[in-house]
C-alpha cells in the first residue's frame, strides 16, 4: 500500500455494478527497485575505511564470529570477510576482476561448495531484505569496506584446506560495491574471460597448472620426471628445427588456466607428458589432450612417457587416436595412432 504525504492512500475510481453508486477503492502498487539504487544504512556508526576489532563488529551487529560469511539475526545484514594474506592457503582467491567487480569465494573448506548456509545468505541477501557488508580481515582487526550487492556467481576449481593435492569446486560471487572501496584490494590472478583465451607461452615451470594452483609446493618425484622428459623432448624437437611452446588456455567463464605440456607449432601436434606408464596416468593424459584439443586445431595428439607402455595400453591409445612417444636409448621412439 502506498501512503501519500498527508497520510491518505491514493484511490481508484470504479464504476458501480449495474448502474449503482461509484466506488472508491485504495490503489495498491508493486514497486521493484534495481539493487544498484539501494542505499542501506544498516551498520549505523560505521563508515567505509573504519578499522576495529572483529569481535566488536559482532558485538555491535551480530553474525557468526568464525568463518568468512556471517548472516546476522541481530541486524538485517550479511557480513562477509576477505583475508588476502591467508585466504590463498585455503584455495580462496578473492579479488577484483577485469569487469570491475569484486570476486569473492564462498565458504566451505573441504569438498565441493554448495549454495547453502552462508553461501545461500549471500545468494538471497536482496530477496531476504538484507544488506551485504564487506570487511577486510587482518589478524584480529578488520577494515569496513562498505556495502555490496550480488551481481551473479560462477563455479571454479580450488584446492582443499590443508591438502593442495585435492581439488574441489568452489562458488565465486561477483559483487558490486555501492560506494568507493576505501582501501586497495588485490586483483584476481586470472580474471574469467567472456570468450576462450588461448595463447602460446614458453615451456617454463611457471607456466604449469601446478605452479598456478600450488605455487609454493615442491614438485613430486613423478612431476620432476615429467618435467625432465618434457625438457629433453623439447630440445630434441628444436634441434630438428621445430618451434615448440606450451598452450595456455583459459576457458570462457573459468578463472583457472589450463597448460599443455608441449605444443609443436611446426606440426600442430599437441603433447601431454606423464612421468609413469600406468593405466591411470595414460587415461588422464588422454582426457587432458581432448580437453586442450577443444581450443586448438591440432593435427595429431600424443602422450610422452618415460618407457614403452604395455601392449594393452598401446591398444587403448591407438583406439583413442593418440600416438605415444618414449625414449629408446639416445633416440626417441614413436608409435603412431591410426588417422
Amino acid at each position: 500500500m502506498v501512503t501519500l504525504l498527508d497520510g491518505s492512500s491514493p484511490l481508484l475510481m470504479k464504476s458501480g455494478v449495474n448502474g449503482g453508486p461509484i466506488v472508491m477503492e485504495p490503489l495498491t502498487f508493486r514497486v521493484t527497485i534495481d539493487p544498484k539504487f539501494w542505499r542501506y544504512t544498516m551498520l549505523s556508526g560505521l563508515q567505509p575505511g573504519d578499522r576495529l576489532r572483529r569481535r566488536e563488529v559482532h558485538e555491535r551487529y551480530g553474525g557468526r564470529r568464525q568463518g568468512g560469511i556471517g548472516p546476522s539475526s541481530q541486524t538485517p545484514a550479511v557480513l562477509f570477510f576477505t583475508d588476502p594474506s591467508t585466504g590463498r592457503q585455503h584455495g580462496y582467491y578473492d579479488g577484483w576482476g577485469s569487469d570491475g567487480l569484486f570476486h569473492y569465494v564462498g565458504e566451505g573448506q573441504r569438498g565441493d561448495q554448495q549454495l547453502t548456509q552462508g553461501n545461500k545468505a549471500i545468494l538471497n541477501h536482496a530477496e531476504d531484505g538484507r544488506s551485504l557488508e564487506g570487511f577486510q580481515a587482518e589478524g584480529t582487526s578488520v577494515t569496513y569496506l562498505g556495502e555490496f550487492f550480488l551481481v551473479d556467481y560462477y563455479f571454479t576449481d580450488a584446492h582443499e584446506t590443508g591438502d593442495v593435492n585435492v581439488m574441489r569446486q568452489v562458488v565465486v560471487f561477483r559483487l558490486r560495491p555501492n560506494t568507493e572501496v576505501p582501501i586497495s584490494l588485490p586483483s584476481l590472478p586470472v580474471p574469467p574471460p567472456r570468450e576462450h583465451d588461448v595463447a602460446n607461452v614458453p615451456v617454463e615451470e611457471r607456466h604449469t597448472e601446478r605452479a598456478h594452483v600450488t605455487p609454493n609446493r615442491e614438485p613430486y618425484e613423478a612431476e620432476r620426471k615429467e618435467s625432465g622428459l618434457v625438457e629433453r623432448y623439447r630440445r630434441h624437437l628444436e634441434l630438428d628445427g621445430h618451434t615448440v611452446s606450451r598452450l595456455r588456455v583459459v576457458p570462457a567463464g573459468e578463472s583457472r588456466p589450463l597448460y599443455s605440456d608441449l605444443w609443436d607449432e611446426t606440426t600442430s601436434e599437441l603433447v601431454e607428458a606423464k612421468g609413469t606408464v600406468t593405466r591411470d596416468a595414460l587415461r588422464q593424459a588422454v582426457g587432458q589432450l581432448f580437453d586442450y584439443g577443444r581450443f586448438v586445431d591440432a593435427t595429431t595428439r600424443a602422450v610422452l612417457v618415460p618407457s614403452r607402455p604395455r601392449e594393452d595400453l598401446i591398444a587403448y591409445l591407438t583406439a583413442a587416436k593418440v600416438s605415444v612417444i618414449f625414449p629408446e636409448g639416445p633416440a626417441w621412439a614413436r608409435i603412431n595412432a591410426e588417422p
